[in-house]
């Protein structure tokens, strides 16, 4: 699939004053067709002004659904261009995530790491909830600082800075040592402002409706595992 270069970024004033009169005027053919035309010249020259690539660093955070599940969206793209990726999952591993099993027919590609050991209402264990982040973002750094892996998701990261177990200055330090080409995902809710400051993409999820919370709906494979 070629990259959308009609994408809208809410950022650029002229666009959003050209779609918001298409959408709230009646509007000759011809009239909508010049608003349109209008619309492509901006957006076109921005693309032309664009830089033609920089390693990202994404944040995906809130209280709602779906952070990892975007992130790996973003994993199976790079698959598919022939890219080496990393996976290092900071708080689930104390059981075999299901993504694990479907990515392991890229084995030549993809590094996969379920380092946690469950959540803290489970584990009941700070020290070694601790150890265990520390041993996860080791082993992450390993995947920043090297140039052969395109891509690297820290999945429930979030929830250890969160948590404590780590502190963001050190990821910060972390991430200022990638090589200008990587991306870095991070996720998991309540992500720190430094590191939402930092990164160069964020996304918030936001929670209007949960069937566990609004309907006792237990976790379901497929949908949450």
């Amino acid at each position: 699939m070629k990259p959308d270069t009609t994408t809208e970024f809410n950022s650029d004033p002229e666009i959003d004053r050209l779609i918001d009169e298409v959408i709230t005027s009646s509007l000759t053919d011809e009239q909508y067709r010049k608003k349109m035309q209008r619309r492509k010249e901006v957006q076109d020259q921005r693309i032309a002004n664009a830089v033609p690539e920089k390693g990202l660093v994404i944040v995906n955070t809130g209280n709602g659904k779906g952070k990892t599940t975007a992130a790996l969206g973003m994993v199976l793209r790079s698959l598919g261009h022939g890219y080496k990726v990393a996976i290092v999952q900071f708080i689930k591993g104390a059981w075999e995530p299901s993504e694990k099993k479907v990515f392991s027919m890229w084995q030549d590609q993809l590094e996969f790491h379920a380092m946690g050991e469950g959540f803290t209402w489970e584990t009941q264990d700070r020290d070694r909830d601790l150890d265990k982040a520390y041993d996860a973002w080791q082993k992450s750094l390993e995947y920043i600082c090297n140039p052969d892996f395109k891509l690297v998701l820290l999945d429930e990261i979030n929830i250890a800075l969160k948590m404590g177990y780590l502190q963001v200055e050190e990821v910060l330090r972390g991430l200022q040592q990638k090589p200008l080409d990587k991306h870095v995902i991070l996720t998991g809710r309540g992500a720190p402002a430094a590191l939402i400051e930092r990164a160069d993409l964020v996304t918030e999820m936001t929670l209007v409706k949960h069937p566990f919370r609004d309907q006792g709906v237990k976790a379901q494979a497929g949908i949450e595992f």
